[in-house]
């Protein structure tokens, strides 16, 4: 309309500076031409010029191509008001057939390159099961709907499943099998899922790939818990089944975090953490199963992010101390060394063991932190001992996540050369996983470290996944034994028979024998009959503070003096 009005506006406009330009032309052709025949044929050209002008000024309107291209333009406009569906309008169609052709096959290609678009944003291109963004919408729709308690009194449930063991089949068989591999666990997700549907939308389940490994799956009606568990383990099952990947029997499994609506929360944000919570409990025993997300789930997550907070600053403040357990040789009686075991100073908690907090500071990182102060307070008292004319030996931890920092051999021999302190006086445990898996330049700078007089050992072994290749090329010294196997020695044969295998092992591959955990007497016995070279545990001494540890050596020594004399 307003490229209408315009265009009548335009044409007023032209006819009247016509008609003041033939006015002007006749009245200068009377004032300054005296001929009569001149003055005719003035006047003449001057009417022609009008009636040509005027002529021009009717007809401009009345093009059906000036009209097209206003209807055009027109149509454009639209876009505006977000029409991408109306064709090109009839009069273009009619006068300018290619232009509308154009015109319609450009908005097809915009409508297609949105749609486009708004696909890759809201399905995931491995699975084509719906992402993050659209599950969270969808599930949201359907929790609305269905209100916190749905008028059947159905529940929801929110599973999240996380799989077990893929990142081995990424790392062994590249990651376009990986993506395979989730492609085939989708629709075994799928399958599950269409044994759930029913004609009501409502009741319909969604499934979604969040990111990576994991997936989530949404029941906005299920009848009971009994039912939605019963789901969970289906979904257990189905993941388990191995997968033929490519001539390659593959095996993993899942890990489900499951939470209801309403008891464990009526939002989806409520619910997919209370979910994922789950999840990673059902991961820590072991995978492969499921698990009910519970009150005692959240109040245990919450001390983790508690604790995970108030590590950040712990260093810091100076709230961590360093307990020392001695080491005892069965043979002599002497007192060969002693283990630096970390305890927390918390100031509310009060005095925390290291099993309420490391796994924690593992999880998040912070042990890497928490392993450089260690080391730093274990250089400072083998520093003083040292000049003191002591050749106590200190062993600490040292953690998987330390070992992934570069610089952290080249760091801890210049804490310990500050402080003066040989390597003679060190010794390194690795648990047997970390032993295990380290790199081939990890070895290297551990076999360095050895060659200089430090001692090595693994500890916590019966823990882990030894390989035994592995176990007599590393660079070793000492096994300590889990206090796991040792724990029933007094009272099972099955448990002695374990531990007196164990043993042939490790002097096999000629390692010195620590027992960790000894609580009496009678199980140092044992363990001495059986080739244990060394032991720790309450059957000699509880850990102590650096003060306490020195007096009672030093009493030690003047006992064991006596007793010599």
């Amino acid at each position: 309309m307003k490229q209408g009005t315009a265009q009548k506006v335009s044409n007023v406009l032209l006819s009247g500076a016509a008609g003041a330009a033939s006015f002007l032309f006749s009245l200068t052709a009377f004032l300054y031409v005296t001929e009569f025949d001149v003055k005719i044929l003035a006047s003449v050209i001057a009417g022609a010029f009008c009636l040509l002008i005027s002529y021009v000024a009717s007809e401009r309107p009345n093009s059906e191509s000036a009209r097209a291209l206003a209807a055009l333009g027109d149509r454009l406009l639209a876009v505006e008001d977000g029409d991408l569906v109306s064709p090109a309008p009839e009069i273009v169609q009619r006068t300018m057939p290619a232009v509308a052709a154009a015109v319609d096959s450009l908005f097809a290609e915009v409508r297609s390159s949105i749609e486009n678009a708004h696909s890759l944003g809201m399905y995931d291109p491995v699975t084509s099961l719906p992402n993050r963004l659209h599950f969270r919408a969808e599930a949201d729709k359907r929790l609305t709907e269905r209100g916190d308690r749905g008028e059947d009194g159905t529940l929801g449930a929110m599973l999240f499943v996380d799989l077990d063991r893929f990142k081995a089949v990424n790392d062994s068989l590249g990651h376009a099998r990986g993506d395979q591999l989730l492609v085939m666990v989708a629709n075994r997700l799928r399958v599950v899922v269409a044994a759930e549907v029913s004609d009501n939308d409502l009741r319909r389940p969604l499934v979604a790939r969040l990111a990576g490994d994991e997936f989530t799956l949404f029941f906005a009606a299920m009848a009971s818990a009994s039912e939605i568990e019963r789901v969970a383990r289906r979904i257990a099952l189905a993941i388990s089944e191995p997968f033929e990947l490519h001539g390659h029997s593959v095996d993993i499994g899942a890990s489900i975090g499951v939470a209801i609506c309403p008891d464990h929360g009526t939002s989806i944000e409520t619910l997919m953490r209370a979910a994922d919570i789950a999840m990673y409990r059902a991961k820590s025993r072991g995978g492969g199963q499921h698990c009910m997300f519970s009150t005692e789930l959240a109040d245990e997550h919450q001390r983790k992010i508690d604790t995970e907070q108030a590590l950040t600053d712990a260093v810091q403040r100076g709230e961590f101390l360093l307990a020392l357990q001695p080491q005892l040789s069965l043979r002599t009686g002497e007192i060969t060394g002693a283990e630096a075991l970390i305890r927390w100073n918390h100031p509310r908690d009060g005095m925390r063991m290291p099993g309420t907090f490391i796994p924690v500071a593992e999880q998040t990182g912070i042990i890497a932190e928490i392993g450089d102060w260690v080391i730093a307070e274990v250089a400072s008292m083998l520093g003083a001992w040292h000049r003191e004319g002591s050749t106590q030996r200190i062993a600490f931890n040292v953690s998987p996540r330390q070992l992934d920092r570069a610089d952290f051999f080249s760091r801890m021999r210049q804490t310990f050369a500050d402080q003066g302190v040989p390597l003679s006086l060190v010794e390194l445990e690795f648990t047997e996983s970390a032993a295990m898996e380290v790199s081939k330049t990890v070895l290297e700078e551990i076999a360095a470290l050895r060659a200089d007089g430090a001692m090595i050992a693994i500890d916590d072994f019966g823990t882990g996944y030894s390989n035994l290749a592995r176990l007599q090329a590393m660079p070793l010294d000492r096994v300590k034994l889990d206090q796991s196997l040792i724990a029933d020695i007094e009272t099972s044969e099955k448990a002695r028979v374990v531990v007196q295998a164990v043993v042939q092992l490790i002097h096999g591959v000629g390692c010195e024998i620590v027992a960790e955990a000894v609580e009496n007497v009678a199980q140092a016995d044992i363990l001495r009959a059986m080739g244990c070279q060394t032991v720790q545990g309450f059957v000699f001494a509880h850990p102590m503070f650096e003060d306490e540890y020195r007096t009672w050596v030093l009493n030690a020594e003047r006992t064991g003096s006596r007793r010599s004399a």
